[in-house]
């Protein structure tokens, strides 16, 4: 997820670790390898890694495994396993293979292996704790309390969602749809800052409140479900300012959003969300 968050650029304004994070990453590279990652985009290919990664799995749950996984992997057997999608593949299979391994066992040996270990402590924690409550919560509860929100729509022939817990590109949780299957890699809003200020999550909850729009955005909601061209037409402003709003009311997790297949088709309010504001508020106060 590291990778990912460091090829994305559009979230590195956005995210928790913040752009010196990126800065800090890209220091840690070779001129080389920095150069052959910067080639890199959020694409259809980049979306064949992220299917390469899912079909690793479980055989292949940790960065050293997925390597020597895909280093004994021929083009053919890639080929195979890409076919049984309709998700386009690259056409140079054994390019795209052999290209893979050189960017991502950089990114291990370069950044990734020196990471805070706390972050993989604190994701196999997330991971244990849903997996405990998985059996004791019914799947719409359960879905809305692991991704903050987030409320599925059927699709036809999409019947398994994967959740995987992801700590570098909060508060963004990433979607994508592979036939029957959606990986769901959720923002777990895990905090591994100074205990006397307050959690990050808990501060974009109090700050997404401080403007009169996003408080009109929650008022409309109030009377159901709207979507985006609705809310933006509701408010009188642009596009980009509307979905300004909705991206820190939706990753402070007080609305919801409904999801089809990768994309948001609709907005509704998250009362429970807003009712917990002054015990998380409290909680910090009381220490």
């Amino acid at each position: 997820m590291s990778f990912h968050t460091y090829i994305c650029s559009k979230y590195h304004k956005r995210i928790e670790l913040s752009t010196p994070w990126v800065e800090e990453a890209r220091a840690r590279l070779t001129p080389e390898l920095a150069a052959k990652i910067k080639e890199m985009k959020v694409d259809n290919e980049w979306k064949s890694a992220y299917l390469l990664a899912m079909l690793a799995l479980p055989e292949a749950s940790s960065p050293e495994s997925f390597l020597a996984w895909l280093e004994q992997m021929s083009a053919s057997d890639m080929a195979e396993r890409f076919a049984g999608y309709s998700h386009p593949f690259p056409e140079d299979v054994e390019a795209f293979r052999s290209r893979l391994l050189t960017v991502f066992t950089g990114w291990n040996e370069q950044y990734f292996r020196f990471a805070d270990p706390a972050i993989d402590a604190g994701l196999g924690t997330e991971a244990r704790i849903r997996q405990e409550k998985l059996t004791g919560m019914k799947q719409e509860a359960f879905l809305d309390e692991t991704t903050n929100g987030l409320i599925f729509k059927p699709i036809s022939g999409m019947d398994k969602l994967l959740l995987i817990p992801q700590y570098h590109s909060q508060p963004y949780t990433i979607l994508y749809h592979y036939d029957d299957t959606l990986l769901i890699h959720y923002n777990t809003r895990l905090y591994l800052g100074d205990e006397d200020v307050i959690p990050t999550p808990d501060l974009r909850i109090l700050r997404s409140l401080g403007e009169k729009s996003r408080l009109k955005i929650l008022r409309y909601l109030n009377a159901g479900p709207r979507t985006f061209i609705e809310i933006s037409k509701h408010l009188k402003l642009s596009k980009g300012i509307t979905h300004d709003h909705l991206f820190n009311l939706r990753s402070a997790g007080l609305i919801t959003s409904y999801i089809e297949g990768e994309n948001q088709v609709a907005f509704g309010i998250r009362r429970h969300a807003l009712y917990r504001i002054q015990d998380k508020l409290f909680q910090y106060i009381e220490g």
